[in-house]
């Protein structure tokens, strides 16, 4: 019953966290649009008023008229609208379900048992828990300084541009050292999405208030909050689509179970980031399509990358069939070794405390599951996918034999 709860918890959060993120994403890049669809005012009455740009819209059978101030208008509305919920609510469920998920069972989780450094290898679960803690808020504070330092009055955003993009790099290395292949990912993502969040918390919607309390109060609101708001709106804009990706990035094993894993997620951070450009400039009426084409280019690499070395793998096999001579490994043997290391979680009625079903329904019950299920177990016990964060302590010699195993 308790894994039963769980279950339901995470599917409410979850269902909430991909509404949030939606709707939050959603208007971020409405709003991008707009501001790059705007153009100079046709009437001089509207110019002499202080509005900056307009935008003429159809949609849903009504017609619609955006305008943007420059300068602050004559009367502000009572009803005037504020977006920062739907970022809170997507951070807030977002690190729920990360909780829920990920901390609760950090020895099957987070930790990487075959990290390069023996210290990170070796973490106990709270540890991990606390390094995830550390990673998730330390990459936040690095990335705020580097905007605090390099161009704290935005006439240096494009320096300050390649010094996010090489900090992503240095993340996405780090968490594949520091923690297991799927925690990597998503941490990765968390990162950006902290970053995007805080944004939204400390530097946006603060400098927002203060410019309409300055309108309010009769004075001229600082410049400075609206040009340091949209340089962290423009930030944000940019991480979208490689977060969105990171986020999924878990129902691919190919992806994180890669030894150059933090290689194939720069350069899908980075192609994120291009395709994201050209919608960006599509908007102010230029057609760059240099832009997706390098952000394409960037994924077939990535999967390229990705992609298993046939003549390794075929060679590799070749080695292990002469090494362990299993390719006619016996039922008892083979069933065996799925007893031993797969059906705490895998069967139908789960051991495993954090499981009320089988993930992705497989269960190995019986011989004929585990035959029905062959090619994927070899699949996913080769790369080390499985299992996960490697708990049971699967030997080498063991995935040879599932790997060479022959009906």
């Amino acid at each position: 019953m308790q894994a039963y709860l769980i279950e339901a918890v995470n599917l409410l959060l979850r269902w909430l966290h991909v509404i949030a993120a939606i709707a939050w994403i959603g208007e971020s890049i409405y709003f991008v649009m707009l501001d790059n669809s705007l153009r100079t005012p046709k009437a001089e009455s509207d110019r002499q008023k202080g509005i900056f740009g307009e935008m003429w819209a159809v949609h849903g059978g009504g017609f619609y008229h955006n305008q943007k101030y420059t300068t602050a208008p004559d009367k502000l509305p009572t009803d005037l609208h504020w977006s920062f919920w739907k970022a809170y609510t997507t951070w807030l469920s977002g690190f729920a379900l990360f909780v829920i998920l990920y901390m609760v069972n950090p020895d099957f989780y987070l930790v990487n048992p075959d990290s390069a450094w023996q210290w990170a290898a070796s973490l106990a679960g709270w540890q991990a828990n606390l390094l995830a803690l550390l990673f998730l808020f330390g990459g936040w504070m690095v990335y705020n300084q580097l905007c605090k330092r390099i161009s704290p009055s935005m006439q240096r955003d494009g320096l300050l541009s390649v010094a996010v993009a090489v900090m992503m790099v240095v993340v996405a290395y780090l968490s594949t050292q520091l923690f297991g292949g799927r925690a990597a990912f998503l941490l990765t993502g968390a990162v950006m999405a902290t970053a995007m969040s805080a944004n939204v918390f400390f530097w946006i919607i603060p400098g927002q208030r203060r410019m309409v309390n300055a309108m309010k109060a009769g004075e001229a609101p600082n410049p400075l909050d609206g040009k340091r708001g949209k340089q962290r709106s423009v930030h944000n804009t940019y991480f979208t689509l490689p977060v969105v990706l990171l986020m999924i990035s878990n129902h691919y094993s190919f992806l994180y179970s890669h030894e150059l894993a933090w290689v194939v997620m720069s350069l899908f951070i980075f192609a994120g980031a291009l395709i994201r450009q050209f919608f960006v400039l599509m908007h102010a009426g230029k057609w760059q399509w240099g832009y997706p084409a390098a952000g394409v280019a960037l994924i077939v690499l990535a999967f390229w990358v990705a992609a298993p070395d046939a003549r390794t793998a075929d060679a590799a096999s070749s080695d292990q069939m002469s090494d362990t001579q299993a390719s006619d490994a016996p039922e008892n043997q083979i069933s065996g070794l799925i007893e031993e290391h797969c059906v705490q979680c895998h069967a139908s009625d789960p051991e495993h405390a954090g499981f009320s079903a089988p993930p992705a329904n497989y269960a190995f019950d019986d011989w004929d599951d585990i035959l029905g299920h062959k090619a994927v177990i070899q699949q996913v016990v080769e790369s080390r996918y499985m299992p996960l964060g490697n708990v049971t302590k699967m030997t080498d010699e063991e995935r040879a034999t599932i790997a060479v195993w022959e009906e």
